[in-house]
């Protein structure tokens, strides 16, 4: 059974990776290739950008809902106590970790957080995977900030609870 798509509407905060989270401006019709197609305006704070997303398929561009203040306990969990297997040989870690990272998903991302700073801790990151773990606090404390109107570094010092702040 096809999963019924999700509309969204004037105000409504949502995530589109990579931009990290915006809100919904409303919807306008743009030609494109002498066709009328219907898009999501999506507007980011904190810079002039803005999206358009096709109304037809928001998900097929990553567009997805913000974390509501009640997911966000959740997925500072799972940034304490997630696990994942992450494949030992760097070339395949780091397609599964740019995958990852590319998703947008926060529950994944945290999950990634998590096992990151385990690594971390057990043998040290090489660079690049250092890189992916700043990335992915970036994206985290990002959506947490602006789903609970604080500041970025307000949501870091949520996160860092039960962290090692080496990494920071």
């Amino acid at each position: 059974m096809k999963e019924a798509q999700k509309t969204y509407k004037h105000g409504d905060q949502v995530v589109l990776p990579p931009y990290g989270v915006g809100v919904v401006a409303g919807t306008t019709v743009r030609t494109v290739a002498g066709t009328d197609h219907h898009y999501y305006e999506v507007e980011f704070p904190n810079g002039t950008s803005k999206a358009f997303v096709p109304v037809a398929a928001p998900q097929a561009a990553g567009l997805r809902p913000a974390l509501t203040k009640a997911e966000v306990h959740k997925v500072l969990e799972r940034l304490s106590n997630g696990r994942i297997n992450l494949p030992k040989q760097w070339a395949a870690r780091h397609r599964r970790v740019t995958e990852i990272l590319s998703s947008g998903d926060p529950y994944q991302i945290a999950t990634l957080g998590s096992e990151l700073r385990r690594w971390d801790l057990e043998r040290g990151l090489p660079d690049l995977d250092r890189q992916a773990y700043r990335r992915a606090l970036r994206l985290l404390a990002g959506e947490i900030s602006a789903v609970l109107g604080i500041t970025p570094k307000e949501a870091r010092e949520m996160m860092d609870a039960g962290e090692d702040d080496e990494l920071n």
